[in-house]
This record gives C-alpha cells, sequence and structure tokens, in this order.
C-alpha cells in the first residue's frame, strides 16, 4: 500500500487556497524600514495577492490539494 502525503504545517500557515483553487499569499517588505515607505505603498502590502501558477502548483502538491 501506498503511503499518504503528510501536509506541510508550515505552508498551511502561509497559504489560502480558495474554492475554486487559487493560492493566496501575504506580500513580505512590510517588518521594517517602514519610515521611507509611503502610507500607500504599506497599504498595498498589506493586501493578499494571488500566487503565481507555476509555484501554486507546487505549494498545491506539498499541501496534498486534489486536483478539481
Amino acid at each position: 500500500m501506498k503511503k499518504k502525503q503528510k501536509t506541510k504545517k508550515i505552508l498551511l500557515k502561509r497559504f489560502r487556497i480558495t474554492k475554486n483553487g487559487k493560492v493566496l499569499r501575504k506580500q513580505g517588505f512590510r517588518r521594517h524600514l517602514n519610515a521611507k515607505k509611503s502610507s500607500s505603498k504599506k497599504r498595498a502590502l498589506g493586501r493578499v495577492v494571488k500566487l503565481n501558477k507555476i509555484y501554486a502548483k507546487k505549494v498545491k502538491k506539498a499541501l496534498g490539494v486534489k486536483k478539481r
């Protein structure tokens, strides 16, 4: 029998998968050196963005998500 693949727990914390199968992530560059960034730039960095198609496939595989 084939073993079940374990879910990578760190990826569960960092990514979210929508109902349609898109992988969402938070943006970086928000932790420090914020004094020189404009308010609009910091607001934009706070948003959630869609992950690149190539990386999304790898993340889904590591999370053990079935294809739709």
